[in-house]
């Protein structure tokens, strides 16, 4: 984002990735309804399609967490433990889910019957000059999904 322009979604600090047919993907989905500040976009929308592309220069399938703040984005099991992390999960979840995610990811997808393996990135990455041109375009195809823990 540059300093002239203000954000399409100042609300949205972060910006959680994800593949909808995905059960696993989707919980972390669900996780993020605890974080107000965090939207939530598929991984085949438009938006999130050329973002990748200016990030990593193809679309890698995997879970990612853009972080609108830092210019950061969390991939594959850096993102399921840093969305773990901030939706207050305990860190013995944390843990399970850093240690074994490509496992859990791997069963739930098989069970799902979902044929599409997910691609090996799994570390936080500077975002690019090119993807940080992209992340107004992909909050604004995000969605909120907060809902206030006292409802």
């Amino acid at each position: 984002m540059t300093e002239s322009q203000p954000p399409v979604h100042p609300e949205f600090t972060g910006i959680l990735v994800y593949d909808g047919d995905c059960p696993f993907c989707s919980a972390a989905a669900t996780a993020v309804r605890q974080l107000e500040e965090v939207g939530i976009v598929a991984w085949d929308d438009p938006a999130t399609r050329r973002f990748l592309e200016a990030q990593f220069d193809g679309t890698p399938f995997a879970l990612f967490f853009v972080d609108c703040e830092t210019d950061r984005i969390w991939a594959g099991r850096a993102a399921a433990s840093e969305v773990c992390r901030r939706a207050g999960m305990p860190v013995l979840v944390q843990d399970v889910v850093d240690e074994n995610y490509e496992r859990i990811a791997d069963a739930i997808r098989f069970v799902a019957g979902v044929d599409r393996g997910i691609d090996p990135y799994h570390d936080v990455y500077p975002l690019s000059a090119a993807a940080s041109q992209r992340v107004d375009d992909l909050a604004a195809s995000a969605s909120a999904t907060h809902v206030p823990a006292n409802r």
